[in-house]
């Protein structure tokens, strides 16, 4: 489901299995906060899903380069719904959010989880070099919690473990989402839009 304001009993819970699982993977992950998790679902920029009350699977989308490109990140399910294909149900919720929200975006991805790259693929993403992906510095510095970083900046930012893929809009059709979700998403960014 889209996360709101009544899912941040849930942030702490979210961010703990998120650094559990790259230190299993042995790779880095971007920091997020409390605070940054919790904006994202006030924002209706995030999915979770629960089983009941129970913690079973997280996501959220953000914007780069002036809204031209979009990311669907922080991807984590909690290891007792691993395998179950919780992972992917969020993946396609989080990627038609990102549809919906931003039509014209390029979504992309840097992973290096082959089952990412499946899904990623199933959605129509391409692999492509770093350069096809955002430019925006606020991005690139996420990667600095990762182990491989050194690859990154040694590369000048070319390529790294990480795999680039890329959904280019252009080449597809709009995605669907339900109407309660769309009637909440136009008031956030009615309200978003007074804000400016």
């Amino acid at each position: 489901m889209v996360a709101d304001s009544s899912h941040e009993k849930y942030v702490d819970t979210i961010l703990d299995t998120i650094t559990a699982a790259a230190k299993v993977r042995g790779t880095g992950i971007a920091k997020r906060t409390h605070e940054y998790v919790t904006t994202k679902m006030k924002e209706a920029k995030a999915v979770i899903a629960l089983e009941g009350e129970k913690f079973a699977g997280f996501s959220y989308i953000e914007t780069w380069g002036n809204k031209q490109y979009v990311t669907t990140s922080g991807l984590i399910v909690h290891p007792d719904y691993r395998g179950l294909g919780v992972a992917k149900r969020i993946k396609d919720m989080t990627f038609t959010l990102a549809r919906i929200r931003w039509p014209k975006a390029k979504i992309f991805s840097l992973t290096s989880g082959a089952a990412v790259m499946q899904m990623n693929t199933q959605l129509g993403y391409k692999p492509v070099t770093f350069a096809e992906l955002t430019d925006d510095e606020a991005f690139w510095r996420g990667c600095e919690g990762c182990v491989n970083v050194d690859v990154l900046k040694r590369t000048e930012r070319k390529y790294c473990i990480c795999t680039g893929m890329l959904f280019d809009p252009a080449e597809h059709l709009p995605a669907k989402i339900p109407d309660e979700v769309l009637e909440r998403i136009r008031k956030i960014d009615g309200q978003e839009s007074e804000k400016d």
